[in-house]
């Protein structure tokens, strides 16, 4: 299919899911604390994402390989679980390491982001981890410019897990994003300096590093979502980003 290059227009567009995106994460992120169960997460998230005008990007949306539709408004993944772990009766502990991630249409334009919280007293391995995975998508999104290369953005990711003593995540992927939740191109989190598709102007990416504290192997879980092959913790952050001729610009935060 090719990356799609947006206008002006369409990134306004995609700022506008992505403002309605980060007032719900931060309204829904507040919840959640010791004794808080998820599926009232996943309500929650759902109810503000409707009040808002706007639709949840993941409900009843089938992923490639997916054996069915997700049934739910958010990704909630626990400790080992990296991605699409299900809200379940699950009632959050002190020391979890919880991933939340979703997404918003809002007049036909999807935005998409996630971010890791700690539950109470955590232990430094966690807090490592999780610090070094917000850092990684900090420097992504900073080289995230036109005439650098997706290779680069890699890069960077890996750079940062290998300095942090952590390891990535290589078989789960960023994507493009605009007026489809997935779009090329596919972003890897590794990479080579100079390698891949050039960048340019118009381009918009979910960059969404994820790193686990023992290993890279991961298994699918029979509700479909992605873990530790070895039930090391795993952190996971990501934030909807324009390439501009001005530098980045990050569409998943409340204007």
């Amino acid at each position: 299919m090719g990356v799609k290059i947006k206008t002006s227009s369409e990134i306004k567009s995609i700022a506008a899911s992505g403002a309605i995106l980060a007032e719900v994460f931060k309204k829904t992120a507040k919840e959640a604390k010791i004794g808080t169960v998820l599926k009232d997460l996943d309500k929650l998230a759902f109810r503000l994402i409707k009040e808002s005008g706007a639709e949840p990007a993941f409900l009843n949306y089938r992923p490639n390989g997916a054996l069915k539709p997700y049934p739910a408004t958010i990704c909630a993944s626990v400790n080992n679980v990296i991605v699409h772990g299900l809200p379940n009766d699950y009632r959050l502990k002190n020391g979890d390491v919880l991933k939340l991630d979703f997404g918003v249409k809002y007049n036909g334009f999807y935005s998409d982001a996630a971010i890791t919280i700690g539950i109470g007293t955590i232990s430094p391995e966690a807090g490592k981890l999780i610090k070094a995975t917000k850092i990684a998508l900090e420097e992504a999104i900073k080289i995230a410019e036109p005439g650098n290369f997706l290779g680069d953005i890699g890069w960077v990711i890996e750079k940062i897990a290998k300095k942090f003593g952590v390891k990535t995540i290589k078989e789960l992927t960023g994507h493009g994003i605009g007026r489809e939740l997935h779009e090329d191109p596919t972003i890897y989190n590794f990479g080579k300096r100079g390698k891949g598709i050039e960048l340019k102007s118009g381009m918009v990416l979910a960059i969404e590093p994820m790193f686990a504290v023992g290993t890279e192997k991961i298994i699918q879980k029979k509700d479909e979502s992605w873990a530790t092959a070895n039930g090391s913790l795993s952190a996971h952050f990501e934030h909807t980003v324009a390439i501009t001729d001005k530098g980045p610009k990050i569409l998943t935060i409340d204007n």
